[in-house]
């Protein structure tokens, strides 16, 4: 499994989410990553980095280019985590639904 502490601690930064948002719609440059934001290109440089070192993103070597992309393996294990929470709360739900079914059952056995 993934190092999800690494993911999560990326994740934490709205930089980061942001960043990680545009490169869902395709593969940028850094510059086209930093166009947005206020802040200099190494600082970018290190989002990209943490963005990395926790598996979220890749680079490709372009020439003199470095292009960043959504890297699957990550997403899916953050995809993984998240479908067997669903699955837990899923089956949370379902023992709720039978409890509540059985009151009102024992209640309608009830009558006065």
């Amino acid at each position: 499994m993934y190092n999800l502490d690494a993911t999560f601690s990326a994740l934490a930064d709205p930089t980061r989410r942001s960043i990680l948002a545009r490169l869902a719609n395709g593969e940028a440059s850094v510059n086209e990553l930093a166009k947005p934001f206020e802040m200099t290109q190494p600082a970018i440089s290190q989002h990209l980095k943490v963005l990395e070192d926790a598996g979220l993103i890749v680079r490709r070597v372009a020439g003199t280019k470095r292009p960043r992309r959504l890297a699957k393996a990550g997403i899916e294990a953050i995809d993984q985590w998240l479908a067997m929470l669903r699955k837990a709360l899923e089956q949370n739900y379902d023992r709720l639904d039978e409890v509540l079914a059985g009151m009102q059952t024992h209640k309608k056995g009830r009558k006065r």
